[in-house]
């Protein structure tokens, strides 16, 4: 059976239909050395480069702490209830699997309200129905079962993309993000991220080589008339595989003066993330001293099999290059959830871990095929309905 990577990966290599020539061009590049300084709308805190320093990130980690016990009534040396962590990870069709869990999860009845929801690509897409919770199941189920091809790429000649910046034109997954993210919708993360909760997605900026983590919740709180149209953005940007589908473009200013940056999938540096190590240095401090720390639960959806695809592989250079591409990408996943274990059992941090598993056998087809995302989604979802058997370490972790 053809894997959902190795279709993705086929798809990243070979990609063709009609469409005009055309030569993209852009505005100049953020500086060497200067990508932290960059301005996007203004909004201080819009977004953090981990890779460039941990201290902008951590402190709003803190800040969204502050905001809770403001809103709880709490003294600031309180210990909150237990926090909930979900991080929702790349896999493009196989998002369906996430979107199903959740639904299922609601059904179920003890789906926590996330303090924290983080996303890449196909995760970064779930990742705000699930940070505004049960009233926006029916809008997920939407997403996942009845979008096909068309709602995501019009593909382009071979032609026309080597000369272009992507083998499809992402222009109607654009239009489906924006009719789901509206205005209602962008004010309910606003609130969210008053009450001291963080949406967060991951985007990967090729110019620096850098991991960018947006603060949705902040963008949405900032007032700024184009909060909602960077938000639809960097929701692009995060599914926006390299090569396959055009980076996104985000105008910038650095002392007065415009550029752009070039974002991508921010699968291309990580599957899926929780938190930074800097973020949990005073809880290691206090688990050292034996001191009590507040309770914290770690939740983290794989949209993707962690067990190896055996595949017989012909002497191809496309075949040979797409399973090349499909082996990195579900290392790139596994080595992503070990991690996250990793720091989680470092930190005294509950783990609970889903993917999907040899029991779905479901043949994949072509992508985006409702006949292979709806029964996708239902396995998710029948699985949490009756109670989600979460796995509390990566699996072949002895």
């Amino acid at each position: 059976m053809t894997s959902p990577l190795h279709r993705r990966a086929t798809l990243l290599l070979g990609l063709g239909s009609l469409s005009a020539c055309a030569t993209p061009t852009r505005g100049p590049a953020v500086p060497r050395d200067q990508t932290a300084r960059a301005s996007v709308l203004g909004i201080p805190n819009a977004r953090f480069f981990p890779g460039l320093g941990t201290g902008p990130i951590t402190a709003e980690f803190n800040a969204a702490v502050e905001r809770q016990h403001r809103v709880r009534n709490l003294p600031a040396d309180a210990m909150l209830p237990t926090l909930d962590l979900l991080a929702v990870s790349g896999g493009g069709d196989d998002g369906a699997f996430g979107a199903g869990l959740l639904n299922g999860w609601t059904a179920e009845g003890t789906r926590p309200e996330f303090d924290l929801v983080t996303g890449v690509s196909t995760g970064g897409l779930t990742a705000p129905f699930a940070f505004l919770g049960p009233d926006y199941d029916a809008a997920l189920r939407r997403v996942y079962t009845q979008v096909t091809l068309a709602d995501i790429a019009i593909q382009r000649s071979l032609l026309n993309a080597v000369f272009n910046d992507g083998l499809a034109d992402t222009t109607p997954l654009f239009r489906t993000i924006s009719r789901e993210l509206d205005q209602t919708m962008l004010d309910r993360i606003a609130e969210g991220y008053r009450q001291g909760r963080l949406l967060l997605i991951g985007t990967t900026d090729l110019d620096a080589q850098l991991p960018v983590i947006w603060n949705i919740g902040a963008i949405a709180a900032s007032g700024h008339p184009g909060a909602l149209e960077l938000i639809r953005k960097i929701l692009l940007a995060s599914a926006s595989i390299p090569g396959a589908f055009p980076p996104v473009l985000f105008d910038v200013m650095l002392d007065g003066v415009p550029h752009q940056e070039l974002h991508v999938d921010g699968g291309a540096v990580a599957q899926a993330f929780l938190y930074p190590t800097a973020v949990t240095a005073a809880r290691r401090a206090r688990i050292a001293r034996r001191l009590p720390v507040q309770p914290i639960r770690a939740w983290v959806i794989r949209n993707a099999r962690l067990d190896s695809n055996w595949a017989a592989t012909s002497r191809r250079t496309m075949s040979i290059a797409a399973r090349a591409v499909e082996t990195m990408i579900a290392s790139s996943g596994f080595n992503d959830v070990n991690r996250i274990w990793l720091n989680a059992e470092r930190d005294g941090v509950e783990y609970r871990l889903a993917f999907i598993t040899p029991a779905f056998t479901v043949p994949y087809t072509t992508p985006f095929n409702p006949d292979y995302m709806r029964p996708l989604f239902d396995y998710g979802f029948d699985r949490a309905r009756r109670g989600f058997d979460w796995a509390r370490r990566p699996p072949f972790i002895e």
